[in-house]
C-alpha cells in the first residue's frame, strides 16, 4: 500500500475538459466514485458514465470490498484506489478528493457505485460549478425524478432535515442526503483538511459550508433504484441518522463563528493518510446494458 499523497501519477489532459455532448469546460474534471461491496453493478456504473464522457478522468475508491469490486472496475478501465479495510464512506470520499486536489483537477464529480444515479445529470452540476462559480452543485431527487418509492423512514427524515437546512441557509434544500454532487476546487481544499465527516455527510455539512461562505446550488437529477443491496440510512438505522443528524447540527451551529472565520478542523478530527494502492488502466470496458431494472 501506498499513500494517497504519493498515488498521483496520471498525465495533465489539458485544462479544458469535453464532456462529449456539445459542451466543452474550462476545467479538468474527475468522477469518483466511493464503493464498497458493488460487484453486482460497478461494471454497469463505470461503462454509463464512460460512454457518455469519454473525456473525463474516472477512479473507484474501494471502501475494503471483499468481493470483485476492485478487480471489475480495474477489468473496465477505471483508476482503483484501495483502502486497506473499511472506513466509511467519508473516508471513501476523503480519499478521492485527495487525489484530485494532489493531481490538480479542478472539479470532482461524485456518484454512488450501486447505480442509483444517472450520469448523464453530470453535465448539469458540473456546469453550475463552471459556469455560475457554484462551490457545490446538490443533486435533488425531489427537484428531478425519483424512479422508485423512497422508504417512509427516509422520507421523514429527508423532510426533516430539508426544513431544518433550508432555514439556517436561507435557501431552498430539498435534498441534504444526496451523494450527487459536483465539488469545486476551492471546496476541495477545504474538505482535504479533515473538513470531511467520518459518516452521513448531509445536512450538517451543508449547514457548515454555509456558515463557511461556500456557494451551494441545487440542481435536478433523477435517482434510479439500486440495483442491488440497501442505503445506508434504511432500516432501522434511519432512526440512529435522525438522533445522530440533529446532534451534529446542533454542534454545527455553536461553530458559526469559528467557521466564518476560516477555521479549519471543524468536521471532524478523521486522518488525512488513508493508505491505499492505485489500480490498473485497461482499456476494456464491458457494454451495459440500455436499461436496468429498478
Amino acid at each position: 500500500m501506498i499513500d494517497a499523497r504519493s498515488a498521483v501519477d496520471i498525465t495533465n489532459t489539458g485544462f479544458y475538459t469535453s464532456l462529449g455532448i456539445g459542451i466543452t469546460l474550462r476545467m479538468r474534471s474527475l468522477i469518483v466514485i466511493p464503493a464498497y461491496n458493488e460487484a453486482s453493478s460497478i461494471t454497469s456504473v463505470i461503462c454509463e458514465a464512460r460512454s457518455l464522457y469519454p473525456n473525463l478522468d474516472l477512479i473507484v475508491v474501494d471502501d475494503g470490498s471483499n468481493d470483485l469490486t476492485s478487480d471489475l472496475a480495474e477489468s473496465n478501465g477505471a483508476r482503483v484506489l484501495r483502502l486497506p479495510f473499511n472506513l466509511g464512506y467519508g473516508a471513501a470520499v476523503q480519499t478521492g478528493l485527495i487525489y484530485a486536489v494532489e493531481a490538480n483537477y479542478d472539479a470532482c464529480i461524485l456518484i454512488d457505485g450501486d447505480g442509483q444515479m444517472d450520469p448523464k445529470d453530470i453535465s448539469a452540476l458540473l456546469s453550475q460549478v463552471a459556469y455560475n462559480h457554484v462551490d457545490l452543485a446538490l443533486g435533488s431527487r425531489f427537484l428531478g425524478e425519483t424512479e422508485y418509492a423512497v422508504p417512509l423512514t427516509r422520507r421523514i427524515g429527508i423532510s426533516l432535515f430539508s426544513k431544518v437546512t433550508s432555514f439556517v441557509t436561507h435557501q431552498q434544500i430539498t435534498d441534504p442526503t444526496s451523494g450527487f454532487q459536483v465539488i469545486g476546487r476551492r471546496l476541495m481544499e477545504f474538505f482535504v483538511k479533515d473538513n470531511y465527516p467520518a459518516d452521513f455527510p448531509d445536512a450538517d455539512t451543508i449547514i457548515r459550508l454555509y456558515f463557511a461562505g461556500f456557494k451551494i446550488k441545487e440542481v435536478p437529477v433523477t435517482i434510479r433504484r439500486r440495483m442491488k443491496g440497501q442505503s445506508m440510512h434504511g432500516g432501522t438505522s434511519a432512526l440512529y441518522y435522525i438522533y445522530k443528524m440533529l446532534f451534529s447540527i446542533f454542534i454545527a451551529l455553536t461553530q458559526r463563528n469559528m467557521l466564518a472565520k476560516g477555521g479549519d478542523r471543524a468536521i471532524s478530527d478523521q486522518g488525512d493518510d488513508h493508505r491505499l494502492k492505485p489500480g490498473g488502466d485497461a482499456d476494456h470496458c464491458e457494454p451495459s446494458a440500455t436499461e436496468t431494472a429498478r
